[in-house]
Order: structure tokens, then C-alpha cells, then sequence
């Protein structure tokens, strides 16, 4: 019982805190703290898991750090060719077609690369910072949703599929019908909800006149520099073990309350996956017993909430970080989203079973 309340206590805090100014600037640090008290109040720490938990970031943070270096090195011809993208097509068709190419190719690039991509495209186009927080949580939905179509794109298909048995195209001929149309729907809310960028400036929403658009600004003043792209890889490391840790902590409070609950039940308890890792809850909900339609309710759920906070998944990690968007800043519209595609996906599932 100690260890539930306990637990509870840790979940309430990753929650609530980021939030606040002084956790919000310290986010990783916070969530690692958490992490490690977590599996400590549950009692899980051993050397296996702190050998995942060293080993895990290792691929992300090497692909962030890549792909850093490269936009690094090739920034000039990259934001060229972007703009003479954008510039040759009508905008909004443009925007739709990034939010919809991303979240789907995705489950071939990796939701990693797909996020850093994102971030690059974003640096160019100078939207005003209420379209670029919208541009971003919509495509990183899109992102996060796209990734699960194959067990390459993220952590949770790669799991469900190994633990299943399953073949590669399993999770596309099972959710595929409800993602790729979800993924649409997310490129064609973006089309619609970014303003041109020839209106952005005097349109622009002058209660956040104070916050300064960094990409922006990176893109007026140079090239990033060696240092920022190296710390911004180690920030991806300590979340990433953040993540593993906390994953792992939390574990005896799944299988206490969460196991035995009924599909549509855990469709909405599922919300947790705005903080913790949806990787280990799919491994510890999914289990081959299970019938397609239990299954499909248990990760449209992760996928969905997911984008919901800054921690629930790693595109939203590495483009919130990169371009300086704040918990409360992304919270405010990624939660109502979420939230109503909750709602959505839930009626499709009661109607097609």
C-alpha cells in the first residue's frame, strides 16, 4: 500500500509540475529524479535495468545528434530547397502535405528522424509562434500515430509485434485503417488552422509578443553551433532514461490496477501514456490471449494520448525542445486536441467493434 501511494505521489508530481517555470527549465533533470524515485519506491532497481536504462537513449540520441550535425552542415541548400517547395505550391496545400508525408513515412524513417525533419522544414518557413506551436503538435500527432504502422517506426510497434509474434505488416492491416485516415485528418487541420506565412507578422498574436520564435532566429543568425546541437542530444539521453525508468517504476501500479480492466476501460485509462513511456504500458497490457479488436482499443489509446503533453512521445521531446515551446504552451492546445480525438476514435471503435 505504502508503495501505491507512493507511487501515486511521483505520478501526481510528473503531472502537475513541468508546468511550473522552475521544473519547466529543468525538464529532463526532473523527469530523471522522478524516474529514479519511482523504481526505487517500487523496488525494481537491479543492474539489468540500469543497463537498459544507460543502453536505451543510445540509438535516439545518436540519430538526434546525426541529424543535427547533417542540417548542421547542409543548412543552406536544405532551407533552399524548402523554401522553393513552399513557394512553388499553394501554402496551406504545402502544410497539409508535410503533416501527412511525415506522419506516414514515419513508420519507415522512425518517428525520430521524421520529428527532426519536421523541425528543419519549421526553421524555414517563420511562421508566427501561434502557428508554429499548432504546426507542431498537429504533425507530431501525425507522427507519433504514422509510427506505429510498421515495427521499424517506434518503440511500442516494435514491442507489440515482437510479443505478438506477428508478421511486419501486422499493425498496418490491424490499425492501419483507423491511423492513415487520422493521420489525413491531422495534415488537413493543420492546412487549416496555419496561417499564411505572408499574414503571419500582423496577424500574430501579440499575447505571445514576448516569446521569440527560436528557429526563427537560428535561421536569421547562422548556423547552430556544435555545443547546442550536442546539448540538445543529451537532453534527448537523460529523457529517454527518464522515460526507461519511469516505465519501469510504475510497472507494479499497472499490473495492480490496470490488467484486469475491460478494453473500452483501458481505451481511456491509457491517457497516462501523456507521461509515461506508451512503449512499456503496450508491453505490459498486450498479450497475445487477446482478441484484434481488444488489441486495436489498447493502442489507439497509447497512440492518441501520446500527444497529448511534452513527455508522452519522442517527436513531441525533440521539436519542443528544439524550437523552445513550454509545457503549458503545448499543453493548452495539444490537450483539447487529444482529447477530442479520444472522443472520435472511441465512437469508431464502439461502432465498428
Amino acid at each position: 500500500m505504502i508503495m501505491i501511494i507512493g507511487l501515486t505521489i511521483i505520478l501526481l508530481l510528473v503531472l502537475l509540475l513541468p508546468f511550473t517555470k522552475l521544473v519547466e527549465r529543468n525538464l529532463e533533470v526532473f523527469l530523471f529524479i522522478m524516474g529514479v524515485l519511482s523504481v526505487i519506491v517500487s523496488r525494481v532497481m537491479d543492474w539489468d535495468l540500469m543497463k537498459e536504462a544507460l543502453l536505451h537513449p543510445i540509438n535516439i540520441t545518436i540519430a538526434v545528434l546525426v541529424a543535427g550535425l547533417l542540417f548542421r552542415w547542409f543548412k543552406t541548400p536544405i532551407e533552399k530547397g524548402i523554401a522553393s517547395v513552399s513557394n512553388a505550391i499553394d501554402f496551406r496545400l504545402f502544410i497539409a502535405l508535410l503533416v501527412i508525408v511525415l506522419g506516414l513515412l514515419s513508420s519507415l524513417i522512425t518517428a525520430i528522424v521524421a520529428a527532426v525533419i519536421l523541425v528543419s522544414v519549421i526553421s524555414v518557413l517563420k511562421l508566427d509562434r501561434q502557428s508554429e506551436i499548432k504546426l507542431v503538435i498537429l504533425a507530431c500527432y501525425a507522427i507519433g500515430m504514422g509510427a506505429v504502422l510498421t515495427p521499424i517506426g517506434e518503440p511500442l510497434s516494435t514491442i507489440v509485434v515482437g510479443s505478438l509474434n506477428e508478421s511486419f505488416l501486422y499493425l498496418l492491416r490491424l490499425v492501419g485503417i483507423y491511423v492513415i485516415p487520422g493521420v489525413i485528418v491531422f495534415g488537413i487541420l493543420a492546412a487549416w488552422m496555419i496561417k499564411p506565412k505572408d499574414n503571419s507578422d500582423k496577424n500574430a498574436n501579440h499575447d505571445n509578443s514576448d516569446i521569440q520564435t527560436e528557429t526563427n532566429e537560428d535561421s536569421l543568425a547562422g548556423k547552430e553551433s556544435y555545443a547546442e546541437i550536442i546539448v540538445r542530444s543529451l537532453k534527448i539521453y537523460i529523457f529517454v532514461m527518464a522515460l526507461t525508468f519511469l516505465g519501469a517504476g510504475f510497472q507494479p501500479f499497472i499490473e495492480k490496477f490496470l490488467l484486469d480492466m475491460s478494453p473500452l476501460a483501458l481505451y481511456w485509462i491509457n491517457m497516462i501514456s501523456a507521461v509515461l513511456d506508451n512503449a512499456t504500458l503496450a508491453a505490459a497490457e498486450i498479450s497475445p490471449a487477446m482478441s484484434e479488436p481488444t488489441i486495436k482499443a489498447i493502442l489507439l489509446g497509447l497512440l492518441i494520448s501520446g500527444g497529448m503533453l511534452i513527455p508522452g512521445n519522442i517527436p513531441n521531446i525533440i521539436a519542443a525542445g528544439k524550437l523552445k515551446i513550454t509545457s503549458l504552451q503545448y499543453a493548452r492546445f495539444a490537450f483539447p486536441v487529444g482529447l477530442i480525438a479520444m472522443a472520435a476514435y472511441f465512437v469508431v471503435i464502439l461502432i465498428t467493434g
